[in-house]
């Protein structure tokens, strides 16, 4: 019996073995099926390396890549009640909430935000589909009216992200009365004069698509983002005919002039702080700090030159003058 065989070696093996390897090293793009490193697709705001496919992304990581330095303020959205129509299908309302919370670690399917792109002052609001396919409900009804009334009490843009299901339905019809408030919400900009950007990500589909998501002064859509009313399945049911390709996508909305622009994830924010400081009539952004001034002439303007400063020319004021003959 080979005791280095038969007890040292599985010995070894047993230590070495009980590394865990963690689960979220690698993630599989969903269109060209790459495996991707994971800070490398965190770096590339969730948009595959390989194939250019945006993949979905929380409000909070959007939030720190919109923000200069990752830097905003959530803004305060009242609560509305629990489980008002008393729903339950295979599970119970609150139920499903409480998974969605947990799943998330967000108390609903909006987050609203305030904050600087490119020194500009905004408000923000972004639907996050993990939860709950984020369906409208009373709280993203409540949240589209809270950053309306917050963006005309400062004075500053509003800039929301959708991307839903549609409407609600453990909430019934009050989830469909989010559709007039939203559009009483965004009016409300509208006659104060303040910009209202939408930007679209896959999916934005059903009543969302149909009140707040299109009344935007500038429609932006991400590549690839499906975006209807009705998805493509249930008119080919209905109308029993083949749809075109690409039917119902960003580019195709593009082409037949229901949005304005189709912008990669990654070119988004400097495509935002474009479009909103030429709507409030600024100049463009400053793509970088200058060094403060400083009182002496000299290292002033080795700062800005990166050369040493040149004296000044004397030769006229400060010259003797000749000796006459």
């Amino acid at each position: 019996m080979n005791w280095i065989t038969n007890y040292v070696r599985p010995r070894i093996n047993s230590i070495f073995s009980r590394r865990e390897t963690p689960d979220n090293l690698w993630t599989k793009c969903d269109d060209c099926g790459t495996m991707l490193f994971h800070r490398e697709v965190s770096d590339n705001l969730n948009v595959c390396t390989n194939c250019g496919h945006h993949m979905p992304i929380s409000p909070r990581d959007r939030f720190r890549a919109l923000f200069d330095g990752g830097i905003y303020t959530d803004i305060k959205v009242p609560v509305p009640p629990a489980d008002p129509l008393q729903f339950r299908d295979q599970k119970r309302y609150p139920d499903r909430l409480k998974a969605a919370q947990r799943e998330t670690g967000e108390t609903e399917a909006m987050l609203v935000g305030t904050g600087e792109i490119g020194r500009t002052p905004i408000v923000a609001a972004c639907q996050d589909f993990s939860f709950m396919a984020g369906s409208m409900g009373m709280y993203v009804g409540n949240a589209i009216i809270a950053a309306a009334q917050e963006a005309v009490k400062l004075k500053r843009p509003l800039i929301l992200f959708s991307a839903a299901g549609g409407a609600r339905m453990q909430e019934g019809i009050l989830s469909l009365m989010q559709m007039p408030r939203t559009t009483v919400a965004v009016q409300m900009l509208k006659e104060a004069g303040l910009p209202y950007i939408v930007v679209l990500t896959h999916p934005t589909t059903g009543g969302v698509t149909a009140s707040y998501a299109m009344l935007g002064d500038v429609q932006i859509a991400e590549p690839n983002a499906l975006i209807c009313f009705a998805g493509p399945r249930v008119i080919e049911q209905t109308i029993r005919e083949k749809l075109p390709d690409g039917f119902q996508r960003a580019e195709y909305l593009l082409d037949h002039g229901m949005l304005d622009r189709v912008t990669p994830r990654t070119e988004l924010r400097e495509e935002l702080i474009g479009i909103t400081r030429m709507l409030l009539g600024l100049p463009p952004a400053v793509r970088g700090d200058l060094p403060a001034p400083e009182e002496e002439g000299g290292e002033l303007a080795h700062a800005l030159t990166g050369a040493e400063a040149k004296p000044a020319d004397t030769s006229k004021k400060d010259a003797p003058k000749a000796e006459k003959k």
